[in-house]
This record gives structure tokens, sequence and C-alpha cells, in this order.
């Protein structure tokens, strides 16, 4: 059994989850679905009733892009509300327990829609449909009162654009592997176009189809959206601009595969742009340097999981490559910002 896989005891869990109310139907069984350098998450189950339990990595924690306070606040909050997530269950804030904060939610069953292959199973009008349900669901997310479900404090939603140029920036200084000057460029371009007025909502901050689980039976329902640990309150448009630009091309080459969300079965960017306008009642604002944001932030992705590779941390096959799409990421965002 490898640290990863052992990173979650069957004793311990069970005393976290006792405490929290759950009868017990029997032993737990544990495995793990999803490793690496995001959090590790695993599926539970005690013969009757399954969980999916999620906690940081065992080596290389970054606390800022591993808080599970950040991802069991938010999801405890939307319980009320018609966006689509697993109930939550227990909460090891401290790690006193599991020894590394951990949370655990019921299991929602249903298909994760992760590569071309799973796309493969949908036909074009189901693949349309699933389009619609995406688009309607990250609408109700938007459309949330922050307040009224007590996510008042969860960030802080004014001046988030231009916050979101600056640390895109810090982060480029901190893992490029090369100079770029379009970077510099491309960033002064942004700080001068920053909106002066923006919606306030709570954000995803990573949301494409395969950070939800699609109903099994009815692609046009999601049945949960997953992967919380990016939520902060915001600019809701970067959250619409970031899915849109997730579907370039370029981007299996940061993945390390042909993704779902990349096939060009689903609508064009400005077709899901109009989508979500439409969902919302509401215009997209400076389109251009919400687009122009969001390539910033993936080519810089792109570029720290090589400065990862590089540096010796295991961060999947082809990583040290993954920083070959900056250089396309960085001139989109040019092109719409000129």
């Amino acid at each position: 059994m490898t640290g990863v896989e052992s990173a979650l005891e069957a004793d311990k869990l069970r005393r976290l989850l006792t405490d929290n109310g759950v009868e017990l139907a029997g032993d737990l069984s544990i495995q793990l679905i999803s490793g690496g350098k995001s959090n590790l998450t695993y599926t539970v189950t005690d013969g009757v009733t399954s969980w999916v339990a999620r906690r940081p990595p065992t080596g290389g924690l970054t606390p800022s892009a591993h808080d599970m306070g950040r991802e069991w606040a938010v999801t405890s909050a939307l319980q009320s509300t018609s966006v689509p997530v697993a109930k939550t269950v227990a909460f090891d804030a401290d790690g006193s327990i599991i020894g590394a904060p951990c949370t655990v939610v019921e299991f929602v069953d249903g298909r994760v829609v992760r590569t071309a292959e799973d796309l493969a199973a949908y036909s074009d009008d189901e693949v349309a449909a699933n389009l619609d349900g995406l688009v309607r669901t990250l609408a109700d997310l938007h459309a949330v009162d922050y307040q009224a479900v007590g996510l008042g404090e969860f960030g802080r939603p004014a001046g988030f654009a231009a916050r979101q140029v600056k640390l895109w920036a810090r982060q480029w200084g901190h893992v490029k592997t090369r100079d770029l000057p379009d970077v510099e460029r491309l960033v002064e371009a942004l700080s001068e176009r920053v909106p002066e007025q923006a919606r306030e909502s709570v954000v995803h901050g990573d949301f494409r189809v395969d950070n939800t689980i699609v109903d099994a039976n009815d692609p046009a329902k999601i049945a949960a959206v997953v992967d919380w640990e990016m939520s902060t309150l915001g600019d809701p448009i970067t959250d619409v601009a970031l899915m849109c630009v997730y579907r370039t091309g370029v981007f299996d080459q940061v993945l390390g595969f042909s993704a779902a969300w990349t096939s060009d079965r689903y609508a064009s960017v400005d077709e899901i742009a109009q989508k979500y306008a439409t969902a919302t009642g509401s215009d997209l604002g400076d389109w251009d340097f919400y687009l122009g944001l969001a390539n910033l932030k993936l080519g810089v992705i792109a570029e720290g999981i090589t400065y990862r590779a590089l540096s010796g941390a295991s961060s999947g096959d082809g990583a040290e490559r993954a920083g070959e799409a900056t250089a396309a990421f960085i001139a989109a965002g040019l092109r719409h910002i000129n």
C-alpha cells in the first residue's frame, strides 16, 4: 500500500463519521479514486451506504491550493440552493482525527465526463443538452444570494478582477522557466483595462464539464458540481470566460490527454457566452478583458506544471511539456485585449 493509498485510515475515518452521528452498517472499505497533486479523493462504503472523502496530498502542501475549509464552507452553504452539490456529512477541520483536514460527503451517482472517449458515449443532441445543463448550473451558482446563505465573509468580491491580474502576474514570476515578454505585455494591457464595475457572486474558479458529475440517465442534468477548492466571492464573468478558454484545443497539451471539454462537439466559445447571457439576462461587460485574463491564468498554470516537473515534482506524463502551451494562451490573450 502506497503512502497515498494509506493516507486515509479506516479506524480514524470511522471515528470521524460516528462522531458526526453516522451509524455504520459494517467495516469501512476505502478506495483511492484520485491522487497526485490535487486533493486526494476516496470512495468509502460500509457495504450499505457510500461516501466520498477528500484530504490534501501527503507532501508538498500548498495550503491555499488545498483549502479543505473553503471547500466545506461553500458546499455546506449551497445545500439549501438550486446548485447541485453533494450532501455534506463530516469535516475534520484541524486534522485532529484523520491527521489532516478531511471532508466527507454523500456519494453522488453519475458520470464523470473527462476524456473525448467519455464524451463519445453521447449523441450530438445529448452533448448539446449537457452544455445547456452546465450553463444553467453556472448561472444558478452566480444567482445565489451569498449573504443569505452565510457566505458574506467568504471572500472580497470588490476589486476581484484587478487582484486576479496581479495574482497571475506574481505567479508568473515564481514559475516561469524562460523569459516570455508577451506575458508582461498582456499583464500591462489587462491592468489598464480592468472593468470599473462588476457583478459580485460566488465563483467556482474551475468550472468545466469534468468538474461536475452528470446524471447517469440525463446528460442535461448536472447531479453535482465538485472540486470547489478554488471557489471564492468575485466577478462571475471570470468563471464564464475561464470555462470558455478551457475549450481551447491546446489545453489538451496541458492535461496530457484529449479532453471532453475541448471537443469540437461542444458549441463554440461565442455560443457558450451567449447561452450564459441569455440564461442570466445580463451582458458580459468587457468580454475581451475577461478572455484575456482567462488566457493569462491558463498560460501561467501551464508554465507552473512544467516548472514543477523540471523541479523534480511528479506531475504526470508529459508534464514537462505543458509549458509549451503557455505562449499560445498568452498570444490568444493579447489578441483579445488588443
